[in-house]
């Protein structure tokens, strides 16, 4: 059965609990808090969800990681990247980056970003928590993506482009930021073509979870902005 959280209860069941269908779903209710959502990706799930539905926790069994050593770039976009017509800032619009997110799709109809979704993570923002990769154009912003960084890992959440490439070329430099910070491992939740491509795969929930132990703990970089 569905588990179904309380507001003044920050705990989740066991990853074990999931459904397997839908898959990874975990439970629903509680709140969108800074507290509760620390505590569900360090628990191993997130929050996703539709406008009108109540909020869905989710962690799916297997889960797409990237592990930074791991990258692949393909060599017409490693040109594109030394062309330099692109740049590239963290931390600088977190607020626009998120609002970017949740534009419209061509491919998809609404969008899970809602305007509580993007307040609650701007709060994150603000205790140091998620974090945002800019791309810019002549200092015009044309694509970007964002997620949270907890111990050794960075947790991905969305990301968007507003002219061909944007999005990758901000990938491209977070994953080699984190990977020369030391960084374990990339949380991409559920696979994509698109992900894959860079060589991100799918690793066994209980793999994930051992990870998170063994991670989370470890002192990871903060000072984003240099």
């Amino acid at each position: 059965m569905l588990t179904w959280l309380q507001r003044d209860d920050l705990g989740f069941p066991p990853l074990e609990q999931a459904l397997r269908e839908p898959n990874g779903l975990l439970a629903a209710g509680g709140d969108l808090s800074a507290e509760r959502l620390v505590a569900a990706y360090r628990h191993g799930c997130f929050p996703w969800y539709q406008e009108g539905q109540p909020i869905l926790w989710w962690s799916p069994d297997p889960r797409t990681v990237l592990f930074p050593g791991e990258l692949h770039v393909s060599r017409s976009l490693r040109k594109r990247i030394r062309q330099g017509e692109l740049r590239v800032t963290f931390d600088q619009a977190f607020a626009e980056v998120i609002q970017g997110c949740a534009e419209p799709r061509s491919y998809a109809e609404g969008t899970w970003i809602t305007p509580a979704m993007q307040h609650a993570y701007i709060r994150l923002h603000e205790r140091g928590i998620a974090h945002s990769v800019e791309v810019w154009r002549q200092g015009v912003l044309v694509g970007g993506l964002y997620g949270l960084a907890m111990g050794r890992l960075f947790f991905g959440e969305s990301m968007f482009s507003r002219e061909t490439d944007a999005s990758k070329v901000g990938f491209v430099q977070l994953v080699e930021r984190l990977r020369d910070w030391g960084f374990e491992m990339i949380d991409c939740q559920m696979h994509t073509h698109h992900l894959a491509s860079f060589g991100a795969r799918p690793i066994p929930r209980s793999e994930f979870k051992r990870l998170l132990a063994q991670h989370l703990q470890r002192p990871g970089e903060t000072n984003w902005r240099a």
